[in-house]
């Protein structure tokens, strides 16, 4: 899933260059409301700016609106463009390794200036592999930190292209993390569960979009031919490959194209397959057109983490969006409503037929994602929630936001 994004631009309008890893990007924040002091945040995130769909879609995408109530955000990256170029294609496992030591090293270093901050905040993990000995060390720092995922990373699950580093992943110490944090975002429910049996001060806050980039195509313009869409990575890339059944019993019906942006390996035989790569500047203009958006997921522990970002993306668009009822999916789309849901390839086939076969229904369901979307999942929703849960954490007499 993972254009320049609104956080990408107005880190822009600060620095001159995309950040090394290790290096931290400040953004300048505008006069914060008068009850309330300025506070440093520094988001410990994997990927440079602008690359991982998970900070994308969250931190990177709350900054500005961070900003502009007074909470001043500053990326220091634990990859570099290198490694993030890498570390899902097959093989180069000596370079990868020294790459990410390299990454773990310069974390250190970074470290070492933590009490500079009011707040750490922590996405995921605070280094690729081993145990938690970063989230210690903020701990022992006596600096709170906040610690948010949006995924079931205490699962154990490694991409096809990194099996051998499984061993090393030690998804427990996700754990760790939330036991020692002083206030833990979840990305859904399901999560937010997990992470109460470690720590009460659990909120869930929902993976979020840009509503102001991602928009309807003005005049609504669909492609001329039936036009489905898939977007996603290496990681999700065997969902989709999954559905391939049922789309081919689809394609007995309908003449359809489907467009597969970002996971160029994904193996799709007998169908009429249209490859794009992921592209910052084109990823919302990418899915205009689409008669419908695919987001299929497992019915396991690891799919019930996922966040529904895919769906979101479709939505944003005004492209009615066919998911599988799992985890937050069944929470986000009223099936008939603003969205289909399918738990079978029947029911796939079933659903898109309907929308392949009906431009009004197409429309109004466009129409009420897009509703959806602006109501709760947007970036101006959300992130006042974030910015409170911040302060809760610089501030230890404050009130703490949990639900």
């Amino acid at each position: 899933m993972s254009g320049p994004s609104r956080p990408r631009d107005e880190l822009n309008a600060t620095t001159k260059s995309q950040p090394a890893a290790g290096a931290t990007v400040a953004l300048d924040a505008l006069p914060a409301p008068a009850e309330d002091k300025p506070l440093r945040v520094l988001a410990l995130v994997t990927s440079p700016v602008d690359r991982m769909p998970a900070q994308r879609f969250r931190i990177e995408q709350w900054a500005p609106g961070l900003a502009r109530r007074g909470v001043t955000l500053e990326f220091d990256c634990l990859q570099s463009p290198e490694l993030e170029d890498l570390i899902y294609s097959q093989g180069h496992y000596a370079a990868k390794a020294w790459m990410i030591a390299e990454g773990m090293l310069r974390r250190a270093r970074g470290l070492r200036h933590v009490k500079e901050f009011d707040v750490v905040y922590l996405l995921r993990e605070s280094a690729r592999l081993g145990p938690a000995i970063f989230e210690r060390w903020l701990a022992s720092a006596g600096v709170p930190y906040v610690f948010d995922f949006d995924d079931a990373i205490f699962l154990s699950n490694v991409t096809r292209a990194n099996k051998a580093f499984g061993f090393l992943k030690c998804p427990g110490k996700t754990a760790t993390s939330c036991r020692l944090a002083t206030h833990v975002m979840a990305g859904n429910e399901y999560l937010a569960d997990y992470a109460r049996q470690f720590n009460p001060r659990v909120t869930v806050v929902p993976t979020t979009i840009d509503t102001d980039k991602y928009r309807p195509s003005q005049p609504r313009q669909e492609s001329p031919s039936p036009l489905l869409v898939w977007t996603g990575s290496a990681t999700t890339a065997p969902y989709l490959e999954n559905l391939s059944g049922a789309l081919l019993e689809l394609q007995k019906h309908h003449d359809f194209r489907l467009r597969v942006i970002g996971a160029p390996q994904a193996s799709l035989p007998g169908l009429d397959v249209e490859v794009l790569p992921w592209q910052a500047e084109t990823e919302a203009a990418d899915l205009h057109g689409a008669w419908a958006g695919l987001m299929p997921v497992p019915n396991d522990a690891w799919g019930r983490g996922k966040c529904g970002c895919k769906a979101l993306q479709y939505m944003a668009v005004g492209v009615p969006a066919v998911c599988s009822p799992v985890g937050v999916n069944s929470q986000i789309i009223q099936d008939g409503e603003n969205g289909f849901l399918a738990s079978s390839d029947r029911e796939w086939v079933e659903k898109l037929d309907l929308l392949l076969s009906s431009p009004k229904l197409r429309c109004r369901m466009g129409q009420r994602g897009r509703a959806t979307v602006e109501g709760r999942y947007s970036a101006e929703v959300q992130v006042p929630r974030v910015a409170e849960i911040f302060r809760s954490a610089a501030c230890p007499t404050r009130t703490q936001l949990t639900s």
